[in-house]
């Protein structure tokens, strides 16, 4: 029989009577995965109750610094789910906790058991203490970047693909044209891989005391194994997490007197708690800064998302939705764009840089902040806001332009698949997978892809004040790290949301403004119909379950039909 006294002793009187708290110690636990942004619908939050938010993390960590409760940050190395300008974020987080001087420990099982473990390694520098267990292994080995190449395997099949693009360096599709690296796509690649192992060999130099000179002949000689890495000074001590979390608790109990016992409290939970609900949207106050985010492949209608997985898809027309919110809104006195994307369409970025840049000439500065990837389109995007932030080793540039089509029509034969039709036109047919372009048809792609990047180089010029010839010199499709990006005009400060904030409060004018996530709905919003375009709730992103699930991206990469698996045969469409 269920004792119900048990179950509704937690809510009994005497629990909520306030208990005296002790210090507290800032939890991060990296194992479990960083979300980009939270979640807007309730299936979506459910599936993700366990991963923290980046935002909350970074804000959190940034928080405690200045919380004179907070003692100390002890964090659960493991970067597997973040990429170099988010770790690069963290780092600035920890090292502004650090400046406060409050201790910060980092520990890990292992820095990449069996593996590589520089980015882990890298993030784990920032701290004023870095720890290892007795077991482990420090695999700072040097990067890598592979490129994968099925233009072999395709060829068996009887498969080609038809490509053009604008320039040389503009590489998306070189995959399933080519055997290897281009010399074109070589130098882009080194010049990426280089850039990141100086910024990850020069963090490392200047946090454990060393010359750049001697962490190069560290990595040439890993990985490490535990006392090789103690000896080198690589880390400052082999423990096991009881004794990590021992010395940290007797320590902040030593220096607040050991009068109250210290707390754990996970960085994201200690961030939110303190967290303000919105205000009212009316005129007066001091307002705040709202930070819109758009991720992943950059397409027209809405912004899409998948609970069971798959990706985020950045529609046009859910965020250039929250672009005209945020000029409708009395509270909103600047705007911190927060781009993470490999670009997609033309027209659904030039769509978004519009109504940012309406936004900005609306008196409402914008200020992009790229993540992990900011490229093509995905820098299209930011060309509408005053000013353009990126991390060191922000991955941006790529500007130009490419299309591409495979070729089925020697495979199909093989199989004995025919196809029949009829057209009003002789390039009705240009974009069927059957057969290659014609002649007349490659002259048609061509002027799409001159007037495309013509027109994006133009943008570019206009919003960097370059001339055309500059900025087809930096474009031509080459991908640049964030710090040679700023070196070539393309962004202007290095940073991350920190600095977009800082930025954006100095162009709004408005003083120490707080930085909050936009669109704010009620959860009854995702219900209801939107009245118009106009609507506050059309700026949320829709979930939908992808045909394909987890597998979406995979399928589109094999050629498969995005409407999934359970698809009836033949094509009934007039195009």
């Amino acid at each position: 029989m269920v004792d119900l006294a048990k179950i509704t002793e937690p809510l009994s009187l005497s629990g909520l009577v306030p208990r005296p708290h002790g210090p507290l110690v800032l939890e991060l636990d990296l194992t479990e995965g960083v979300a980009d942004e939270a979640p807007a619908d309730p299936i979506s939050q459910i599936m993700n109750r366990r991963r923290q938010h980046f935002l909350d993390v970074v804000e959190g960590i940034r928080r405690g610094a200045r919380d004179r409760r907070v003692a100390a940050l002890v964090a659960r190395i493991d970067a597997r789910s973040l990429g170099f300008a988010k770790v690069q974020e963290l780092r600035e987080a920890v090292t502004d906790f650090r400046a406060s001087g409050k201790p910060a420990i980092a520990w890990a099982d292992s820095f990449g058991e069996a593996g590589a473990g520089n980015l882990p390694y890298y993030l784990a520098c920032a701290f004023s203490r870095v720890v290892m267990s007795p077991t482990g292994a420090l695999g700072l080995t040097g990067l890598i970047m592979r490129g994968t190449f099925v233009k072999g395997a395709i060829d068996r099949l009887g498969v080609t693909y038809e490509v053009g693009k604008r320039h040389e360096y503009k590489n998306a599709l070189n995959g399933v044209t080519e055997t290897g690296f281009t010399d074109a796509h070589r130098e882009a690649v080194d010049g990426i891989v280089t850039s990141l192992s100086d910024q990850v060999t020069e963090a490392v130099a200047q946090a454990r005391g060393l010359t750049v000179e001697a962490v190069r002949e560290m990595v040439e000689r890993g990985p490490f194994m535990p006392g090789e890495a103690l000896d080198a000074g690589l880390v400052d001590a082999l423990a096991y997490r009881d004794e990590v979390y021992g010395d940290v608790m007797e320590r902040v109990r030593r220096e607040h007197g050991g009068d109250r016992e210290p707390q754990l409290r996970f960085v994201a939970r200690y961030h939110r708690k303190h967290v303000p609900a919105p205000r009212p949207r009316v005129a007066g106050g001091p307002g705040y800064i709202a930070l819109i985010s758009a991720s992943g492949p950059i397409t027209l209608g809405r912004s899409r998302r998948s609970p069971l997985g798959g990706g985020t898809v950045m529609g046009s027309d859910t965020v250039t939705a929250a672009f005209r919110a945020a000029r409708k809104d009395p509270q909103v006195k600047a705007v911190v764009f927060r781009v993470d994307s490999r670009g997609g369409s033309a027209t659904a970025s030039d769509a978004i840089r519009r109504e940012s840049e309406l936004t900005s000439k609306a008196g409402i500065p914008v200020v992009s902040a790229m993540g992990d990837i900011a490229g093509s389109g995905g820098y299209y995007v930011t060309l509408g806001s005053d000013a353009v932030v990126a991390q060191p080793g922000t991955i941006t540039g790529s500007i130009g332009v490419i299309v591409g089509k495979p070729v089925l029509g020697a495979l199909m034969e093989r199989f004995g698949v025919t196809t029949d039709s009829v057209s009003s036109g002789p390039h009705a047919g240009m974009f069927d997978t059957t057969r290659p372009f014609s002649a007349s048809e490659w002259e048609r792609v061509n002027a799409l892809l001159d007037d495309i990047y013509d027109d994006f180089v133009g943008k570019v010029a206009k919003a960097r004040g370059m001339t055309r010839e500059q900025v087809h010199e930096v474009a031509r499709g080459r991908i640049w790290t964030g710090r040679d990006a700023h070196g070539h005009g393309l962004v202007d400060e290095l940073g991350g949301l920190a600095t977009a904030v800082r930025l954006a409060r100095a162009r709004a004018g408005s003083g120490p403004l707080p930085l909050r996530p936009f669109p704010h709905t009620h959860p009854l919003d995702r219900l209801r119909s939107h009245e118009s375009s106009e609507d506050l709730a059309a700026a949320q992103p829709q979930s939908t379950l992808g045909a394909w699930g987890p597998l979406e991206q995979a399928a589109l990469a094999m050629g498969l039909p995005a409407s999934g698996p359970l698809t009836m045969p033949g094509g009934w469409e007039v195009r």
